[in-house]
């Protein structure tokens, strides 16, 4: 038996009504899973700032405000667990052997800033250099045995974070910061407005730093000039 007139308009209507819906499921997993932000074509596109999250992985979203305001500069992050520190360094590892990566940045609170000195050592062991390292108020006690260029701890003294110690023959730059009294406390320090300004503009520094052409070094019992040409030039009257 043909079907008539209406049924043929309803099941027209209802083919319309499957492919919106279909175009509409599309368009809702766009939204729910945006293409990553991709740092534009700069120097800054051979950094990455890898931001390792505590325990339970809900305590340090700060971490996550700190990416998106780095990504926004064009500088690409990584903000995982610190249970990854190993598997990140691997990645890290790859991409500068391959000359991908340039400047490494790391930065952890709570147990990710515990973590980060075994980042730190792991990829020195893989020939890797780390830029800069910030942790927010590492949970328990920290040796750094191998170095970053800069490491940065920043730690509330009348709570439960510690300073972090070098040991012997430590290369590198370690500053412990103590924060106590700045009404900070230990799940509110990565959230805080200040404490992220500070983090993102020696982040901001590190990589400024990596920009600078390296100096010539003089070779050994070469003769050292005394004055520049400016200065050896006849004074004028």
């Amino acid at each position: 038996m043909r079907p008539n007139g209406r049924h043929t308009a309803g099941a027209s209507q209802l083919s319309a009504l499957r492919v919106w819906a279909v175009g509409l499921l599309l368009l809702s997993a766009v939204a729910i899973n945006p293409t990553p932000v991709r740092a534009a074509p700069s120097q800054a596109a051979t950094t990455h700032v890898y931001l390792l999250r505590g325990v339970l992985n809900i305590f340090s979203l700060g971490l996550d405000t700190i990416g998106a305001r780095l990504q926004a500069q064009g500088i690409p992050v990584t903000v995982a667990n610190f249970v990854s520190w190993s598997s990140l360094a691997d990645e890290a590892a790859t991409a500068y052997k391959a000359g991908r990566l340039k400047t490494i940045v790391l930065v952890g609170h709570s147990s990710g800033a515990t973590a980060l000195p075994d980042m730190i050592a792991k990829l020195n062991q893989l020939g890797v250099p780390v830029k800069l390292a910030i942790g927010l108020d590492s949970v328990f006690k920290t040796k750094l045995s191998t170095g970053a260029e800069r490491y940065i701890n920043i730690y509330i003294g009348d709570g439960p974070g510690e300073p972090v110690r070098a040991a012997q023959g430590l290369r590198g730059k370690l500053d412990n910061v103590d924060v106590r009294g700045t009404g900070v406390g230990h799940i509110s320090i990565d959230k805080n407005e200040a404490i992220q300004r500070r983090v993102i503009a020696e982040i901001d520094a590190a990589i400024m730093r990596s920009r600078a052409p390296a100096l010539p070094v003089a070779e050994h019992g070469a003769p050292r000039q005394a004055r520049s040409a400016a200065a050896a030039a006849p004074a004028r009257n």
